[in-house]
């Protein structure tokens, strides 16, 4: 990731969707403050009992945006929601849910572990951290009176197969399931696929997820239909997998000691920075005032010029003024658009393409001129990705989900005056 991170609202934020989670969503949420995490965005499936009131604090504060989201199995819905909306705000996402708990194997930050493993890999924009599963401590009722990773200590000696996911936002693609997702072509994942991989990376971080919790807790869930956020069938939650998948084998009370070292080295979340944001913004935009400017200055910065142009449209509405936000903004799509006309990759155009629907409806001329560069690249860049994925069948997958011939018909029939 080559993006100032001064651009940024947040560093880390996570994305959740919810139901029944009240008794346990606090616990969770100030874990991941001291582990990190700065902001969190929270989808409430219909929860019936008082999330919304043990959430009104955090979101009183800043620290969560709240999105009441009804109906079943919902998940990827959710996260889809969250990328496309939220993804030029924060450096990175994870994507978990309330019984998982992202734990660094050290004392360190969830970013600062990220950005190590990152570091060096150009294309590399998502981390696949693996899932350990804890077991219910053979308790058969629940005591609300402690928190879950004070009652829970005796997990599985494997790691699961399966993961869940923190990336860098802006180049998703789109997603195949709650654990995993496509990006942008050319851009890759770390510790999917390969067993090995994942070994490697689990000595830096892991997800402790306490699915089964207690008998009474789990049995909880199926009765008041927890699992229809995610999955919408019962299938997930069922009286023969809590037997099958009850696992407490080793005992690891680890996190505690984590949480513990967290206590002393994480400081108050910070407020939003409205001054160094702005400062950021015109430090990456005062170049474009260098009229003769080299056409090499603008290869591989689309996504630093499309971060700048969702900042400085924010920054119009909520904080500079019109008049100075429209000045700003106009200079963040001239550098888009001539960073169309540098050497553009693949996923430069598609991360593009994938932001288009916010750019045709303003009303500045230059947005045409991208749109008519767009309409020039889209052909090339078929054949472009054709090249790269290696087989058809593959290629035909992904043109389905692309869908570059219908973007191709949208902006060359897309009429300025119909948004006037």
């Amino acid at each position: 990731m080559n993006v100032d991170k001064d651009l940024f609202f947040y560093d880390l934020a996570v994305v959740a969707i919810m139901k029944n989670e009240a008794p346990y969503v606090k616990e969770w949420l100030d874990y991941h403050i001291l582990a990190g995490v700065d902001h969190f965005y929270i989808y409430d499936n219909e929860s019936p009992d008082n999330l919304k009131e043990i959430l009104q604090p955090y979101i009183d504060a800043g620290i969560v945006t709240y999105k009441f989201y009804p109906g079943i199995g919902r998940q990827i819905e959710a996260y889809t929601d969250a990328f496309k909306s939220y993804r030029f705000f924060c450096r990175y996402m994870a994507f978990i849910d309330a019984d998982e708990f992202i734990f660094p194997q050290n004392n360190k930050s969830i970013v600062e572990v990220v950005d190590e493993i990152f570091k060096d890999k150009p294309d590399m924009c998502a981390l696949n951290i693996s899932w350990v599963m804890y077991g219910s401590n053979n308790l058969e009722t629940a005591d609300y009176s402690k928190g879950v990773l004070e009652r829970f200590t005796r997990r599985a000696v494997q790691l699961s197969k399966s993961v869940k996911t923190i990336a860098n936002p802006r180049r998703i693609n789109y997603l195949t399931t709650p654990h995993y997702m496509e990006y942008f072509s050319g851009n890759f994942d770390i510790g999917q696929n390969d067993l090995d991989e994942r070994t490697k990376i689990s000595k830096e971080i892991i997800i402790n997820h306490y699915k089964l919790k207690s008998r009474e807790e789990y049995f909880n869930k199926i009765a008041n239909k927890s699992y229809d956020a995610s999955y919408g069938t019962q299938d997930y939650y069922n009286a023969d997998k809590f037997t099958h998948e009850e696992d407490n084998e080793t005992f690891d009370d680890s996190i505690l000691k984590y949480r513990d070292a967290r206590l002393k080295v994480s400081g108050n979340n910070p407020q939003i920075d409205y001054q160094k944001l702005t400062g950021a913004l015109m430090k990456n935009l005062s170049p474009l005032l260098n009229n003769n400017l080299p056409v090499e200055f603008f290869e591989d910065k689309m996504e630093t010029f499309l971060t700048c142009r969702a900042l400085a449209a924010y920054l119009k509405e909520n904080v500079i003024g019109k008049e100075n936000g429209e000045k700003i903004e106009k200079l963040t799509l001239t550098a888009i658009h001539n960073t169309l006309l540098s050497k553009v990759s693949a996923a430069d155009v598609e991360m593009l393409l994938s932001e288009m629907s916010n750019l045709l409806p303003l009303n500045y001329p230059m947005v045409q001129n991208i749109r008519v560069a767009l309409i020039e690249l889209i052909p090339q860049v078929k054949e472009m990705i054709k090249a790269y994925i290696l087989k058809e069948r593959n290629f035909l997958f992904w043109l389905k989900n692309q869908n570059l011939d219908n973007m191709l018909e949208m902006l060359k029939t897309f009429d300025e005056y119909e948004h006037k």
